[in-house]
Parts: structure tokens; C-alpha cells; sequence
């Protein structure tokens, strides 16, 4: 298949070989030109002027919001604009988690999930006395149905899983988890920062109570997340930041909010993020997220077929679901074994990635990440293998 979008990522003439698209992705054209209407042409703040350009900045605020409800099935006052993952998740579990738990109540989660999928839940853990409980991985370490049946329990209150690992690229069996936990009553959290680009999400086929992902890991650009959560979920949440914009009516002794979404966005929010993301969204659709997967998979399929056949390496998922190689040059540090991929200038990731039970799990202290997108080549693999072999011979001549 041949690639044809190269041409739209400027960042790509530098001569990097960029297989860090799980960290972030790169931008597109259509993408930067957006921030950059917004900067030049705009530069005004929402909801608040009544001239020209604050009402047009407005008007595509919101338009965005739009974009992204359609684009994941939802309603739009379900979508709260947040900066990222991280803010979402902690959102829900300081919002929601805090008001909603109690001791001997129980949290669902996995070794798996990325330290903002786990870390608000074990905070929330030990300020209401619930308990935390982890679905046991299976021997390729991945998340399964059954595993989560057997902890699953009439105390299960939350479940906050990732939909795809950003160290194994595994996609979790959601849907089915989803429809179990709710035979429970409870509420399910799903991490999609590393699956919204990858997959169409419908969230109401889902049946998720709330999902949150990055705009940066999706073509769009940073500082911007989503954090969808049904309407009758979010109206009976109190807000999470408070101050301007977001409030109804302030007294001295009491005040009251604004309906969803603005209840959840106080203060200037990222705006020239926020519509600018509606674009990578329309670039995801133009070319198609079926397209997209297949495409990053054959690249995948191509790396990973030639890896194995490289002596002094360790591969420890030799069959993601996503374009995600996580290995180790054998008794290398991966932070010693990074600088030599910097020097050819190939940027792959070295660390725990954060997420540091996984690494854990699979005994090791850190790894190398290679993640692979739509703007990836079969070239672009044989250079990074070639280098691969070098750095192997190179750490060896050095008594490693």
C-alpha cells in the first residue's frame, strides 16, 4: 500500500525517522494552519465578547465540540474539553470517584493502564477506603474476559481499564467488559488515548459511562483532551476546577453552575487546540480510521517479522493489535541503548513509559518503545533495523 500522506507532515523533512507516535503523533498541515488562523486572525476569548471575531472564535469552538460528538456517536453537551487524558481521567475520579465511593466498596483496574488510568484511582482508593482490584493478566499479558469475571464482584463500583496498552499495544475486550460490569452496577472508565486513533469508537454502542482521550495522539495538537461521560452522569457530578465561566450565580455564602459542559471548563480553556482538533478529526475521516489501522499494521507486520529474525534482542509483544514494538537490546540499559537510535537520528521512546506496573509485570525495569503511524515507511523500518543490528555489535564491543 502505497503511502501518500507523507507529503502533509512538515515535520518530516528534517530527516528524522519518527517512530514515537505513541508519545505524540505529528501534525499535519491542515492542523497547524488551524492554530495558526486562530493566533493571526483570531486570538479572542469565548463566551464572553459580543464583537466580530469573539463571536466567531465561539461559534468554532463549539462547532468542534460537535465534530467530535459525531465523530464518537455522543451528544455534544456530553463532551467536556479538558487538557489532555490525564485531566479527564483525574476529572472522573475526583469528581465522581470521591462523592461516589465508600469503604469496602471495590476499583477495578490492570497492570496494564498508563499512570493516569491508575494513579486518580489509587489516590481515590485510600482517601474513601475502597479497594483496589487488578483483572490478572494472562501469560502474554493481555486483559480477557474471563480474568475479568473472576474479579469482578457485587462491590465492583468502578472499572477504569485502558481500551489499548501503550507498552503491549493490546487492545482490551471492552465492549463485552463493559456489559458485565454494568450487570454489576458499575461504572466503567475507559482509557482511549492510545485507541482513539487506531479505531472508530462508538460510544454508545459501547455503553461506556466515561471515556477520555488526547488531542496530540490523534494528529491534533496539544494541550487539548475530551472526556466524554453520559448526561445524567455528568449533571449530578460537581465541578472539578472552579472560577470564571463557569458558574451560574455567585453570593457570598453560595453559588450555583452552569449545565454540562460548562460547568467542567472554568477559566480560559486552549482554544486555538480545541479548533484546531475538529481538523484532525476531519483528516482521520478523509482518509479513514479501517485504512489508517490496516496500513499501520502492515508496517507493524513488516518490522516485527524482521526483528525476530535479529539475535540480541527481546521482543515483549510479538503480536500488538496496534503499530506499538516494545523490545530491549539484551543487557543493555535502555536509556544507554536510546542515545545510539538519537545519534541516527531515529526516535524511538526508552523508559517505563509511564507505566511502570507492566514493566513490572514483565520484569524488567524499562524497555524501548518503536510506534508506528500513517506517516511511517517499509524504508524508514530498514534503516531503523540496520541501526538496530549496529547498536547490537556496538554495546557488545563495548563488554555489555
Amino acid at each position: 500500500m502505497k503511502n501518500s500522506w507523507i507529503e502533509d507532515f512538515p515535520q518530516l523533512n528534517k530527516g528524522l525517522i519518527y517512530f514515537d507516535s505513541a508519545a505524540t503523533s505529528l501534525k499535519p498541515y491542515t492542523v497547524i494552519n488551524s492554530v495558526n488562523y486562530y493566533n493571526s486572525d483570531l486570538s479572542t476569548n469565548i463566551h464572553r465578547g459580543m464583537y466580530k471575531t469573539a463571536i466567531q472564535t465561539t461559534n468554532l469552538y463549539e462547532k468542534t465540540r460537535e465534530v467530535v460528538a459525531r465523530f464518537i456517536n455522543s451528544k455534544p453537551n456530553e463532551i467536556i474539553y479538558t487538557r489532555g487524558t490525564t485531566s479527564g481521567l483525574n476529572l472522573v475520579a475526583f469528581s465522581y470517584g470521591i462523592n461516589n465511593l465508600k469503604k469496602g466498596d471495590e476499583i477495578i483496574v490492570s497492570e496494564l493502564e498508563h499512570h493516569s488510568s491508575f494513579l486518580p484511582w489509587q489516590r481515590v482508593s485510600k482517601l474513601t477506603g475502597a479497594k483496589l482490584k487488578f483483572v490478572p493478566l494472562n501469560k502474554y499479558g493481555r486483559i480477557t474476559v474471563e480474568a475479568f469475571q473472576s474479579v469482578v464482584s457485587n462491590r465492583t463500583k468502578i472499572v477504569a481499564l485502558t481500551y489499548v496498552s501503550n507498552v503491549m499495544g493490546f487492545m482490551t475486550p471492552i465492549e463485552e467488559i463493559i456489559n458485565i460490569a454494568h450487570e454489576y452496577n458499575a461504572k466503567v472508565i475507559v482509557d482511549a488515548a492510545q485507541a482513539i486513533q487506531h479505531k472508530s469508537i462508538d460510544v454508545k454502542k459501547l455503553d461506556c459511562d466515561f471515556l477520555a482521550f488526547s488531542g496530540h495522539k490523534m494528529l491534533g495538537p496539544t494541550g487539548i483532551g475530551i472526556l466524554y461521560g453520559k448526561a445524567n452522569l455528568l449533571e449530578n457530578m460537581e465541578p472539578f476546577e472552579y472560577g470564571g465561566d463557569m458558574n451560574e450565580d455567585v453570593f457570598k455564602d453560595a453559588s450555583t453552575w452552569k449545565s454540562i459542559p460548562q460547568k467542567f471548563e472554568a477559566g480560559t480553556m486552549p482554544i486555538a487546540s480545541a479548533i484546531a482538533l475538529s481538523k484532525a478529526i476531519e483528516y482521520l475521516e478523509k482518509i479513514g480510521l479501517g485504512k489508517i489501522h490496516e496500513y499501520e499494521m502492515k508496517i507493524y507486520q513488516y518490522a516485527i517479522n524482521r526483528l525476530n529474525l535479529i539475535e540480541g534482542i527481546t521482543i515483549y509483544n510479538k503480536n500488538s493489535d496496534t503499530g506499538i514494538i516494545s523490545f530491549n537490546i539484551d543487557n543493555v540499559p535502555s536509556h544507554d541503548a536510546i542515545t545510539f537510535f538519537a545519534e541516527k537520528d531515529i526516535a524511538i521512546r526508552a523508559g517505563q513509559h509511564c507505566a511502570k506496573l507492566i514493566c513490572d509485570w514483565l520484569g524488567i525495569n524499562s524497555c524501548l518503545r518503536a510506534s508506528f503511524y500513517i506517516y511511517n515507511t517499509e524504508e524508514q523500518i530498514d534503516e531503523f533495523l540496520s541501526v538496530t543490528k549496529e547498536a547490537i555489535k556496538y554495546f557488545k564491543e563495548l563488554g555489555f
